[in-house]
């Protein structure tokens, strides 16, 4: 589970103009920008449309193939533009300026200045050093298959050996927020890397683009921890029937929510040989976002008072939806949030009104995947895993505490009596196993290294010796 990504959150202003000037203003058709965070250069493009209802829009990152992703919420009062995702955490604001829109996008808490132009933008390529580059000694094959309880198709790309047949094979599980089949997160293609260094290695790879993402079908953002696992469950029958798989070697690798996952179609299939977790979460999503709040603030040099303030008003909203046994309406939690407004004044962003903060909390909060989320307590999921698990983590992630969530994952595995259990904690390693100093996801963008060698090495080895 990523948080901003890895987790983004959206602001709505509304000013009330005379509809003569709303109607001179044209914001319809393409908007392109550059997102520039830690040295990085991410391009985001919007598209905008008119219809009877209201304004209806997309986004798309190129840089990381992203296309199509749907536009929540589009505002606007002929000043004012705001564009808000809040299943991914996007937000943009920004003042209309006929030929341009200079705005803020806001991501986790942090704020970067970006402006639209009806220009397609252009930036200069970053090194990535690991990314594999064609021709690849090895065969890759674009492939669909279907999720017929969800009634969608998804698209993704199968890597195998050149030579033999009856290869042992894993399937590659995103984390949270859209993603396409190389989980991109700001330039890095994680799920490329992992692709290609295991099918050299032997083993054959599947990954795929997340529901409604790329050339997936489905609504991504309507979708839970629950849906996901029935997309990596019609990704095991798809392995079963090709000719080339073992179908009894067929495993499971998950990253960050991904790990959460993987067990969940592990203890429900007898198709799923071995699991992964990659930085997947042991203890309840509650507690996983309550210490991931408090050790990014610590890390960045919040003062602890604050942190405090921070992490107790976030206790009082995610308790009030735990303990909801259906989904908590969007009113319910503006009210919850109303009545906190005197915590909550102590703990805004600088710069937002406390109007702004409580309706960007409200629309993540009523999102039914963080619901889900936080009510997922893997425990009893992973006590009913019988397949040898690898689970791992590094000790600089400050997403998902790789000390905690790997003993909850232990204790749970032994307590369900597995006796195939590894668990790693890996120094010097953020939540994307990439060799760091301080673990912050806004370092993510400007490290070099997309995985771990070492990582990748002990996840071959431990996979061919199953």
């Amino acid at each position: 589970m990523k948080i901003i990504s890895i987790k983004l959150v959206a602001v709505f202003l509304a000013f009330f103009i005379s509809s003569a000037f709303l109607q001179a203003q044209d914001i319809t058709g393409q908007w392109n920008g550059v997102l520039s965070v830690q040295g990085m250069n991410l391009r985001l493009v919007f598209h905008i449309e008119k219809t009877t209802e209201g304004y209806t829009g997309k986004m798309d990152s190129p840089d990381q193939n992203v296309t199509g992703i749907p536009v929540a919420a589009v505002d606007f009062d002929g000043t004012t533009l705001s564009l808000s995702i809040p299943t991914m955490g996007i937000l943009y604001e920004g003042e209309y300026k006929a030929d341009s829109i200079v705005g803020t996008f806001r991501q986790g808490g942090m704020s970067f200045p970006m402006t639209l132009t009806r220009t397609l933008a252009e930036i200069k390529p970053v090194r990535r050093p690991q990314e594999p580059q064609p021709p690849f000694p090895y065969h890759s094959e674009d492939v669909t298959f279907e999720n017929q309880t969800a009634g969608i198709t998804l698209a993704g790309t199968l890597t195998m050996p050149e030579t033999g047949n009856n290869f042992p094979a894993v399937i590659l599980i995103t984390g949270s927020g859209a993603h396409n089949r190389n989980q991109e997160i700001f330039g890095h293609k994680t799920f490329l890397v992992i692709a290609d260094y295991l099918t050299r290695r032997g083993i054959a790879v599947l990954r795929f683009d997340d529901r409604g993402v790329g050339q997936s079908t489905g609504n991504f953002s309507g979708a839970t921890t629950a849906d996901f696992a029935t997309d990596v469950e019609s990704a095991v029958a798809y392995l079963k029937n090709r000719r080339e798989i073992n179908p009894q070697k067929i495993g499971l690798i998950g990253h960050s929510e991904g790990g959460a996952i993987a067990p969940i179609v592990a203890a429900r299939s007898r198709d799923v040989a071995f699991i992964v977790m990659l930085a997947g979460p042991g203890l309840r999503g509650d507690v996983v976002l309550l210490q991931q709040c408090e050790m990014i603030h610590r890390v960045s040099g919040m003062p602890e008072d604050k942190i405090i303030a921070t992490c107790g008003v976030n206790a009082k909203i995610f308790e009030h939806i735990i303990n909801s046994q259906e989904l908590v309406s969007l009113q319910e939690i503006a009210e919850l949030l109303t009545g906190l407004k005197s915590e909550i004044e102590a703990i805004m962003p600088e710069g937002m009104s406390i109007d702004d903060f409580i309706r960007l909390v409200t629309a993540q909060m009523s999102s039914p995947w963080m619901q889900y989320f936080l009510r997922f307590d893997p425990a009893p999921t992973l006590e009913q895993v019988r397949v040898p698990v690898l689970a791992v983590n590094g000790s600089k992630d400050l997403q998902v505490s790789a000390r905690e969530n790997l003993e909850a994952i232990r204790t749970a595995l032994e307590r369900g009596g597995n006796q195939n259990v590894t668990i790693i904690e890996y120094p010097r390693l953020n939540h994307l196993f990439q060799e760091c100093t301080t673990g912050l996801p806004e370092k993510y963008a400007a490290i070099e290294q997309t995985f771990s060698p070492e990582v990748l090495k002990d996840i071959a080895d431990w996979i061919l010796k199953q």
